[in-house]
């Protein structure tokens, strides 16, 4: 049974943690791993070099459209990034993450 990774940027520490605060009371994750990183893009014609936070969001697959409706209403990047990948566990994990996320609640 897969699920899914989303990878989703943030300003910084307090943001990332807020959003994956407001996911797991939701059950709309079951876990949210988050780390800091160094980020280099384009924005508004000019390069930007920028310390961000990354969080790794773990779901169901049926939950991907909740998932991203959910992040592009509360994250306060005017192009949040989010990217997902279908992936595989060990089966007591998949069920977890199944378990965690049965009730979540949709926006």
């Amino acid at each position: 049974m897969a699920f899914l990774l989303f990878y989703v940027t943030h300003a910084d520490e307090a943001a990332a943690q807020q959003m994956a605060a407001q996911l797991l009371e939701r059950h709309l994750i079951a876990c949210a791993n988050i780390f800091p990183m160094s980020s280099a893009f384009w924005w508004e014609g000019a390069q930007q070099h920028e310390q961000e936070w990354v969080s790794v969001l773990k779901t169901r697959t049926t939950l991907e459209t909740a998932l991203e409706t959910f992040i592009t209403q509360f994250h306060p990047y005017q192009t949040p990034c989010m990217l997902r990948w279908p992936v595989h566990a060990n089966a007591a994990y998949e069920q977890w993450i199944m378990a965690e996320t049965e009730n979540a609640l949709l926006p």
